[in-house]
């Protein structure tokens, strides 16, 4: 059933599951939707399934009440649908009342049948209608002539639709007390804890036409330090080990080598220590700003408009070309975008350098 502008009764409804099955970055951005379910049902628990090792992302959110997570997977959908057998089981076994699918793709939607709920929300897919035959209530929100930016509103839109509303679109991360105490340790080992003022780096992407050069992150490093006496922590996933040990071999700033040592709810407390978090478009960004760290971000062919953290503690760096953003993986089917080719370290370190005389007030 379509619905629009139309109140879901909140009259028995004691168990709701939100699945956002998307990136890191789509689950911190989903984060003020999550809050704003549980304040419209304060009567209900939460849950949230999410793909699996993000979890440790929302595990000390206290608006969620239970996590599940969808293991990864490759090859036939059918056939990976029944290998999660066990955690279909689990969710039928909650019981839910009600289900919104915030993500418009298919292991979701069969997710959301399959756990059995009788009222399952989703937005509306024009592009395969079969899916939307797996939800009783379809939303399908208006454009608007006003631009609304941030990704938050990606899976707000969708609430919104049955009346629940939030004035707080900001994402917000907890991080538990297990997850500092455990960093603090890693912190104190590799001699971190020792230095005075630190900045987080993630030069990676999983994408590399989101990627800026390796020998130019170097240069930055050695002037942060060189100038300002600031040290670097240098994150990412296991990865990107071999790329981040490149970095340090050849940076002559005091740089550290975190990549791949920590979970993402442990990345969250590292990232809520720095003095800025620095870095191209990536998960990092979402998830430092999302636990009160400023951050500078590299934007090139994807939009910073949708993307990049709120508010006037971060700062967007974009190429000087009119091309940029083309929304497109890579210049002329190459994989690597020539606007991020051609940005200058001297650009970079300008928005650092103003950062820094800003919060030196």
């Amino acid at each position: 059933m379509l619905v629009k502008g139309i109140e879901i009764p909140k009259e028995n409804i004691r168990n709701i599951l939100l699945i956002q099955l998307g990136d890191i970055g789509d689950v911190v951005w989903a984060t003020p939707t999550f809050r704003a379910v549980k304040e419209a049902y304060l009567q209900a628990a939460i849950s949230v399934l999410v793909r699996e090792s993000l979890g440790s992302l929302v595990e000390a959110d206290p608006h969620i009440h239970k996590i599940f997570e969808v293991q990864r997977y490759s090859g036939n959908l059918l056939k990976e649908t029944k290998r999660q057998i066990d955690l279909i089981r689990r969710l039928r076994g909650e019981r839910f009342d009600l289900i919104f699918d915030l993500r418009l793709d298919d292991r979701g939607a069969i997710m959301a049948f399959l756990a059995g709920a009788p009222r399952r929300v989703s937005a509306v897919d024009r592009t395969a209608m079969w899916r939307n035959r797996l939800f009783t209530h379809l939303v399908d929100p208006l454009p608007t002539t006003e631009r609304v930016y941030g990704a938050a509103e990606q899976t707000l839109r969708i609430v919104r639709e049955v009346g629940i509303e939030t004035g707080d679109p900001i994402p917000e991360l907890w991080v538990p007390e297990a997850a500092g105490e455990k960093v603090r340790r890693l912190l104190d080992q590799e001699g971190v804890s020792a230095v005075k003022r630190w900045v987080s780096i993630n030069p990676f992407s999983r994408w590399p036409y989101k990627e800026w050069d390796d020998g130019k992150w170097i240069r930055v490093i050695d002037w942060l330090w060189k100038d300002h006496k600031l040290a670097t922590v240098i994150v990412g996933s296991s990865e990107e080990a071999e790329r981040a040990s490149y970095i340090r071999s050849r940076s002559r700033g005091e740089i550290f080598n975190l990549v791949g040592r920590t979970t993402l709810g442990e990345l969250a407390w590292l990232l809520s220590q720095g003095y800025v978090h620095i870095g191209v478009d990536s998960a990092a960004p979402h998830i430092a700003a999302a636990v009160g760290t400023p951050t500078i971000t590299i934007y090139g062919p994807s939009d910073w408009l949708d993307w990049a953290p709120q508010g006037t503690r971060h700062t967007v760096i974009v190429p000087d070309c009119d091309c940029s953003p083309c929304h497109q993986k890579g210049c002329d089917g190459s994989g690597t975008s020539k606007c991020l080719e051609e940005l200058t370290v001297e650009k970079i370190q300008g928005a650092i350098q103003a950062f820094l005389e800003g919060t030196s007030h």
